[in-house]
């Protein structure tokens, strides 16, 4: 029985009132600021560069005056864009929010600049260069507001997208899982049943046959037991068969010569890897419809070969079919197995696998699965 595990989730509400972005995001963020800084540490001196030489440190006086505000205060936008994806604000109401946050940033830098520069030479002197920076230290920094908006909103999309993909296959997993404990659990007590009334009436007759059927049986519920400890619903092709052919030697004993099998198995591909119980149940759909309701000898055929880059498994039987859907889909009265097979091929793989069933009414019924090798 598959245990629940804990999915990863996207982006919480939580997730917003973490003040500082995670390292990697700093370091990103250092990394980005780093060439604008030096530019504007050249361009903070160059009208004294040819007159008076660059000076170093009133480049990076005025630099850290001009521009640590800004680095500092556009650090604020992490858990601004952490609740504004919190509240899942329409892209409308998110663009008027930015809008408002971008004007009010703009205002609070150039406000912290101006009383820098008046502590340090007076309101005179910061008016003077308010008169002469306001415009275009207005257009930069809207800039920078909406590179640093958009790096961590696209940041945060990027986590959460991943996240919700990650949280998707883990469900899918774990519902392929739960696929499989419910195929492990109908084949038990049903196979159980017939499996021990066909060895006890085997028992009266021949004794040995029976030693041997139920050694055929105990290995066979030790493969299942196998699988369900391992967690893993792959398992070795060969080892698919081999419950294969223990299941058909069991019912044998039952059919007797009304049971005709054709193998036809490319050995070359026994060590590839195939879903736990997924050849079985297609067998075992054969054996319920095509073999238990007559009495006369009926062939069963098992063929297993690459189609193109597939791995390909049918299984087909001469007895009386079936009138498939219009849609495509799976005749009224197929059991669980082969619904639960195509599910997890699905869910594995997609589109990129493949479960048709075929058959007419008096032309037996073919089931073929493809899946990438």
């Amino acid at each position: 029985m598959p245990t629940a595990t804990a999915l990863p989730t996207a982006a919480t509400a939580s997730d917003w009132r973490g003040w500082l972005p995670p390292r990697d995001v700093l370091r990103i963020y250092a990394l980005a600021w780093a060439p604008v800084l030096l530019i504007y540490l050249i361009a903070v001196e160059t009208d004294g560069v040819w007159s008076r030489g660059f000076n170093l440190l009133s480049a990076l006086h005025g630099t850290v005056r001009n521009m640590g505000p800004q680095f500092l205060l556009l650090l604020l936008l992490w858990p601004a864009t952490g609740w504004m994806e919190a509240r899942r604000l329409t892209a409308v109401k998110q663009v008027a929010a930015h809008a408002v946050l971008s004007v009010g940033f703009v205002l609070v830098w150039y406000g912290l600049l101006w009383v820098w520069i008046a502590l340090e030479n007076g309101i005179a002197s910061a008016e003077r260069a308010r008169a002469n920076w306001f415009i275009w230290q207005l257009e930069f920094g809207m800039l920078a507001y909406a590179a640093a908006a958009g790096g961590f909103s696209a940041y945060r999309a990027v986590q959460r997208a991943r996240s919700e993909a990650a949280a998707a296959a883990q469900a899918q997993m774990l519902l392929a899982r739960s696929e499989l404990a419910a195929l492990r659990n109908k084949l038990n007590p049903h196979f159980l049943f017939n499996t021990l009334h066909s060895i006890l009436a085997l028992v009266r007759k021949d004794a040995r046959r029976a030693e041997d059927a139920l050694f055929t049986f105990s290995e066979m519920l030790r493969y299942l037991l196998d699988t369900e400890r391992s967690g893993d619903d792959q398992v070795l092709l060969r080892d698919e068969l081999t419950f294969t052919e223990q299941y058909l030697a069991l019912e044998a004993i039952r059919l007797g010569e009304r049971l005709q099998v054709d193998w036809q198995v490319d050995e070359a591909l026994l060590g590839r890897s195939v879903p736990a119980l997924s050849l079985q149940p297609l067998v075992e759909n054969s054996i319920k419809h095509a073999f238990n309701p007559r009495s006369e000898p009926g062939r069963l055929r098992i063929c297993i070969d690459l189609a193109g880059e597939q791995l390909r498994m049918a299984v087909s039987d001469d007895g009386p079919g079936a009138q498939l859907p219009a849609d495509g889909a799976l005749p009224p009265g197929t059991g669980l197995g082969l619904r639960t097979v195509a599910r997890r091929l699905a869910l594995r793989w997609g589109d990129a696998a493949r479960f048709d069933v075929r058959s007419q009414p008096g032309q037996g019924f073919t089931v073929e699965m493809r899946m990438p090798t």
